[in-house]
């Protein structure tokens, strides 16, 4: 599984003020759209980024002059700003309803700003919601200051550069690469962008294009057992939103189509009954640790999603071996969650728990990046010795395949 011993968290706002509530009587907490302008050499304005280890797009970008850490997040609504981000104005706030987010709904209020800047592209006169991000659901150790999402970026051609950790914005309708290539729009009802893939011989749809989304492929129960695929060996894994942790099924699936693209072994998270997509009313998502492997436009105003293979893309994904998924606390590991069927789950591990040591080696800030951070993939039959922290003593662990 790729990147599984990190965080691997979800995140989507589908509504940007009530969410089905009765809307705040305040003309001050109507948000403003804002002027956009996409300056004539936009295509040459290449945004660089990094991924966090729960696989997202993490940049800088300006907000009234000031550089703040985003999150390039296509299935948020309208871009959110983190109440505990320095770029907030208190005097300015006002309340705004609640919103739908993973894991529940969160309280939003609406700031109004003078200009965001990302690239070419500039946008005056807009408001952001405001609401908690806490770190987990940023996927890292360190919270960002926002999430940029669709409002910014739907009239745009977003040209995701993975391979070489870039980005950029450009005018709809361009095609700067061509490749196999599968719908994309920007739902009515969501606002947000979305397509639909082929799990077995089953249709899915519709499915949301997550930037946002750490995982690869997240679909429905009832869209799950359509696609008859319960013979697959299957775990459990945990994902991070806003409004809290969730808990889904996960398996290695053959074969997925996404338009005209055919991926092989791909990592496929199903919800639960009252999981996220359903209660919004999609079958799925699509996440960054899918389109990781490659180039992709998504170009909803053009009705395309364009994909060019990257070095990655075929590889199978990296699967636990562990059954722990953690999550680093500056000098430890935390377990986030034990995976079900594991070597973890049957040796008595806990969530909760923390680990200070692997194989003498003590824990360090660089680990997601080090060599060290790959145990849990390691090969099985391997015993990894885990020394817990505050005297927990030392505990071996043999390494398994076991979905």
């Amino acid at each position: 599984m790729r990147r599984c011993m990190r965080i691997l968290p979800l995140l989507l706002i589908a509504a940007a003020a009530s969410c089905g509530q009765a809307p705040v009587p305040r003309p001050a907490a109507t948000p403003l759209p804002g002027v956009a302008r996409l300056a004539p050499d936009a295509e040459e304005r290449w945004v660089p980024f990094d991924l966090t280890p729960g696989n997202q797009i993490r940049f800088t970008l300006e907000l009234d002059g000031r550089p703040l850490v985003a999150i390039l997040d296509t299935g948020v609504s309208v871009t959110v700003l983190s109440r505990r981000s320095a770029a907030v104005n208190a005097a300015k706030l006002r309340a705004g309803g609640r919103a739908t987010a993973i894991g529940g709904e969160v309280d939003i209020a609406w700031m109004p700003t003078r200009s965001i800047a990302i690239g070419g592209l500039t946008l005056t006169g807009a408001s952001v919601a405001v609401t908690e991000l806490p770190a987990l659901a940023t996927g890292s150790g360190t919270a960002v200051d926002l999430l940029v999402g669709r409002d910014l970026l739907g009239a745009y051609a977003l040209d995701l550069d993975y391979p070489n950790k870039r980005f950029r914005l450009i005018a709809s309708g361009r095609l700067p690469f061509t490749g196999p290539a599968a719908p994309l729009t920007i739902s009515p009802e969501r606002q947000v962008y979305e397509s639909a893939v082929t799990l077995g011989d089953r249709p899915v749809r519709p499915v949301i294009v997550d930037t946002g989304d750490g995982s690869a492929i997240t679909v429905t129960q009832a869209d799950w057992r359509a696609a008859k695929l319960a013979a697959l060996p299957t775990t459990s894994a945990v994902a991070y939103g806003l409004a809290g942790p969730v808990v889904t099924t996960l398996a290695i699936v053959p074969a997925v189509a996404v338009g005209e693209l055919d991926a092989r072994s791909v990592e496929v998270r199903v919800e639960g009954p009252t999981g996220f997509s359903q209660a919004v009313g999609a079958a799925g998502r699509i996440g960054s640790g899918f389109l990781q492997n490659y180039r992709v436009l998504l170009d909803p105003a053009a009705g395309r999603m364009v994909f060019r293979p990257g070095p990655d893309a075929g590889r199978p994904p990296l699967r636990s071996t562990s059954g722990l998924l953690l999550g680093l606390e500056r000098d430890r590991l935390k377990v986030l969650h034990v995976m079900a069927n594991g070597p973890a789950a049957a040796a008595g591990w806990r969530e909760g728990e923390t680990i200070c040591a692997v194989n003498g080696m003590r824990i360090a800030r660089d680990y997601p990046t080090s060599p060290l951070g790959r145990w849990s993939v390691g090969a099985p039959g391997t015993t990894v010795r885990l020394s817990l922290c505050d005297g927990g003593g030392e505990r071996a662990l043999t390494l398994a395949n076991f979905y």
